[in-house]
């Protein structure tokens, strides 16, 4: 594909969207250079909130180098939620979540917006590419270890952030098509699972060693030759409509 730069972030749903977190981490690669840690732009900032990390993203995507991004949290919800409400369009989920579930705004936590919240599911309810893995876990699966369900409803409002306000040259993957054109920088949703067993830790953090990972798998696809075949896991029609709408994980094939 050509990619020139390759980002690995493991997000962190925890506290609001001002709050610094050591849970959130980014790692960035250069072709056959290793992944580098990075840091906010803010002085003396040792970690990363989840505004700073979309701002550090859309500027990597205005730039005129390709780009892959890849985020550790679900990028949409299962289609049984979508029928339940009556969503028809990735777009138009996103619209409606952010309204339901506004975590973009400050010291709003998702702890705070789980009560009584009108958009909701359960934990029985999985994504096809969930059902894909072994380990991936629902969405709505709160309060356990490896949970993504808090980063998730961190995230989503962030993605229709960037969905907003970036260039014609950003492939957000798979809801603008299972085909990355030739140049366009995309996002995608990733899985350190997936991934990290293949590196040696060397002294790096879960979180650290997350990013890390996402960031080195990228760089090696892309250099292997192999990324695009990742772009087109083997599903029907129906299941790449049904991926269109539910997203879908990079390298669960």
């Amino acid at each position: 594909m050509g990619f020139e730069r390759f980002i690995g972030i493991d997000y962190s749903g925890a506290k609001g969207p001002e709050s610094r977190l050591p849970g959130l981490q980014v790692y960035q690669a250069r072709p056959g250079g290793d992944p580098e840690r990075m840091s906010p732009s803010v002085e003396r900032a040792k970690n990363w909130s989840r505004r700073e990390v979309t701002q550090f993203c859309q500027d990597a995507l205005l730039t005129d180098e390709p780009s892959i991004i890849g985020i550790d949290h679900c990028f949409s919800l299962p289609l049984s939620y979508m029928e339940r409400y009556g969503l028809n369009s990735w777009d138009v989920f996103l619209r409606d979540f952010m309204h339901h579930w506004p975590t973009h705004e400050d010291y709003n936590y998702v702890e705070f917006l789980r009560e009584d919240n009108p958009r909701t599911g359960n934990s029985s309810e999985f994504r096809l590419c969930e059902k894909w893995t072994a380990t991936a876990k629902s969405a709505f699966q709160f309060d356990m270890q490896g949970s993504v369900a808090k980063s998730t409803h961190a995230g989503l409002p962030w993605l229709l952030w960037l969905r907003q306000v970036s260039t014609a040259r950003v492939h957000l993957w798979p809801f603008d098509g299972f085909d990355v054109p030739e140049g366009h920088s995309v996002i995608a949703e990733a899985y350190p699972a997936l991934y990290k067993r293949r590196y040696d830790k060397e002294g790096r953090s879960a979180d650290e060693h997350d990013a890390w990972s996402i960031a080195a798998w990228l760089r090696d696809a892309d250099q292997r030759g192999i990324l695009n075949k990742y772009f087109h896991p083997p599903l029907t029609l129906p299941e790449q409509k049904q991926a269109r709408l539910e997203g879908w994980i990079l390298g669960v094939c």
